[in-house]
Formats: structure tokens, C-alpha cells, sequence
């Protein structure tokens, strides 16, 4: 029988993985490959995840990377924009592809106004239009609806979105500065073709070394992929299997980390979208069912969530007079002191003139 895991064990290795039980010194570029892309909806969330785990990090060392095309901010896993090295981005998308394929078939708004819309050659007329010069949404939809009149401008756009590989292109997303979304072909801005036939068993791999132990469907829930059954069966003769407690099979490296359930687990300021918080089917490892049902706001708005003893206990928000803290629960002396403690830290980075007592701790939500 396999070896159990406990929810407490799965919770230090997955921080472990996720370099949360203690900054790494390691490249930028490095940490956003092995964490197989940061969740990037809101333009400066891969900074604080970096932040979060990075020793010295600076935010123009991933403003440089945006700069100089290294990484790049692309529709990939879950149909979600996620900041990529570009070596994942030319691998990462294609394997992820079907799932946008699919979309066009079954959101219905859009599968509508599409039907009878020959879809090969909205492709070509977007990627020729982009490949000319980065647009905004808006723009490109205008431009394709000059070609089909009877289709919606949005329409159009999403198709392209969807039927193309396509990356916003700084200053979105650059730390400090702002703009409008404007896209391009993930060809033309890094001037290299995409894969022509990704390999599933690497990407899988890759995120059990970033998210393991971890089941099947844990794997489907990150990528927004299904039936990767059979390829994590052809891996398992090189991979180590154990149970949760519930009986679940999880997979995971052999030699991966998976420290005792006592190690300590410092207070970490996680952004919103973090995708240590969003890779699993069941999330309990980090966030009980209570706290994440708390922690989904019926305008859609996910809070900033905070760390303490490697579990979701409170959301945070930066504000012009400082940074609060709400709990979900009352902190002992020592943990509020290191939420303080760490709380002070985060402003030294994120609003560096801001005072650095401005670190409030509300009541209890």
C-alpha cells in the first residue's frame, strides 16, 4: 500500500515547492520557469509572488525581463493570463490549446455570433494584422469587422484571442507604468515559432515538481486540461505514489522535497490569483472549505490572501496610508507580531515612502 500523506505534510511540501517556507537565492528568470508560470489577471501580481519568494528581489529585475521579451504575459493554463519565460510560452500554449479551441465551441454568446464564420481565416487575417503592429482588443476587432461586417467587432477579437498565441506587450504589466492591453502574435514578438508538438509528460512533470504531490485531477485543475489520466499512468513507473487521507492517489517526484509536517512556516503576503491557491482540485492542503468560500467575494474581487503557518488565515490590502491586515481568526502575540514584522517588509517593497509602522491588524472578520 502506498504511503499516506497527511493534509499537514501535503501543506509543507507544496510550500517547499513553492520556495514559501524560506526565500530562494535563485535567477528570476529561474523561479518563474520551476513555478511553470505566475497568474498574471492583474498586472503586478507575478511581483509580489516573486517577492513572496525571492531573497533581494527587486521589481525592475522582472520589469527588465518584460522589457527584454524573456518573459512574457500570455493566455495559457485555466484560460487565464499567466507571465511566462519564453521558452514556456512557445511550449505551454500549444499543449494548452485545445482548451481555447473548445471554448469557442461552448461559450455560447460567442459560438452564435461565430457560426458559419470560416474561423482558418479570421486566423490568418488576425495574425496578419498583428504581425504588423501590437493592437488593442478594440482595435483588432475593428479591423477584422471590416472584412466581416455581420459578425460583432467582440466577437471577432475573442476568435483571434483564441484561435492565436497572443502576447501583451509591455508597458502592460511593467512595474511603475501603465497602458492599454495591446496584443501581438507570440511569433512575432519573440521572433520563434511555437512547438509543433509539445510534450504532455514535460509539463507534467513540471508541475508536480512545482505543485506535488498532487493528484490527477489536481494536474487537470491547473492546466484547465482534461484526460491526462493515461499520461500520468506511462509516467508512473518513475514517479513515487501515495494517498491522502481521504484514499486519493497522488503522484509525485522521487526526490522532491516533502519536509516533516512540524516545519515551521513563516508568514507570506500572497496576491491575489496566487497560483499556489488555484493549481488544486482539492485546496484544503492550503485553505479549508470554510476560509476559501470567505475568501470568494460576490463581486468576483479575490482578496490578497496571508500566510500564517502555511495556511490561509486573513486577507490584505495596500491603501495610500499604509497596509491592514484582516484575520479570520484571533492571532496569538507571536503571530501577530510576525505579521507585522512582515507586513513592514512588504511596504519597504511595494511603497517604500510610506511609514513603516503603517502595518494595521483589524478584528477578526
Amino acid at each position: 500500500m502506498p504511503d499516506v500523506l497527511t493534509r499537514r505534510e501535503l501543506n509543507r511540501a507544496t510550500l517547499a515547492r513553492q520556495l514559501l517556507l524560506d526565500r530562494a537565492d535563485r535567477p528570476v528568470l529561474d523561479t518563474v520557469e520551476h513555478l511553470a508560470g505566475l497568474q498574471a489577471q492583474q498586472p503586478f501580481s507575478p511581483y509580489y509572488q516573486l517577492w513572496s519568494r525571492l531573497r533581494g528581489f527587486a521589481a525592475q529585475d522582472l520589469a527588465a525581463l518584460l522589457l527584454e521579451r524573456a518573459v512574457v504575459r500570455i493566455a495559457t493554463q485555466r484560460g487565464t493570463i499567466h507571465l511566462h519565460s519564453a521558452a514556456d510560452a512557445l511550449g505551454i500554449r500549444p499543449w494548452i490549446q485545445p482548451l481555447y479551441l473548445a471554448d469557442l465551441q461552448v461559450n455560447t454568446e460567442h459560438a452564435k455570433a461565430l457560426a458559419g464564420v470560416d474561423l482558418d481565416a479570421v486566423r490568418a487575417a488576425a495574425r496578419t494584422i498583428l504581425d504588423e503592429s501590437p493592437r488593442t482588443v478594440a482595435e483588432l476587432g475593428r479591423l477584422l469587422a471590416a472584412r466581416w461586417p455581420d459578425v460583432g467587432a467582440s466577437h471577432l477579437a475573442y476568435a483571434a484571442r483564441n484561435l492565436l498565441a497572443l502576447v501583451q506587450v509591455p508597458p502592460r504589466g511593467v512595474w511603475g507604468r501603465s497602458g492599454q492591453t495591446r496584443l501581438a502574435t507570440v511569433e512575432s514578438w519573440l521572433g520563434r515559432p511555437v512547438e509543433t508538438a509539445p510534450d504532455p509528460a514535460r509539463f507534467v512533470l513540471r508541475y508536480l515538481g512545482a505543485f506535488g504531490p498532487a493528484s490527477v485531477l489536481d494536474v487537470q485543475t491547473w492546466s484547465g486540461l482534461t484526460r491526462l489520466r493515461d499520461v500520468v499512468d506511462e509516467l508512473r513507473p518513475g514517479l513515487r505514489v501515495f494517498r491522502d487521507e481521504s484514499g486519493r492517489e497522488l503522484f509525485d517526484l522521487p526526490d522532491a522535497p516533502r519536509p516533516p509536517a512540524d516545519t515551521p512556516a513563516p508568514v507570506r503576503f500572497l496576491p491575489d490569483y496566487d497560483n499556489v491557491l488555484r493549481s488544486h482540485a482539492d485546496r484544503t492542503r492550503l485553505v479549508d472549505d470554510v476560509t476559501r468560500k470567505r475568501m470568494n467575494r460576490r463581486n468576483g474581487v479575490v482578496p490578497h490572501a496571508l500566510l500564517v503557518d502555511g495556511e490561509v488565515a486573513g486577507w490584505w490590502r495596500l491603501s495610500d496610508d499604509g497596509l491592514t491586515v484582516t484575520p479570520f481568526r484571533a492571532f496569538s502575540t507571536a503571530e501577530r507580531d510576525a505579521v507585522v514584522a512582515e507586513g513592514r517588509e512588504l511596504l519597504a517593497f511595494a511603497a517604500p515612502d510610506a511609514d513603516p509602522d503603517g502595518v494595521r491588524v483589524a478584528a477578526p472578520e
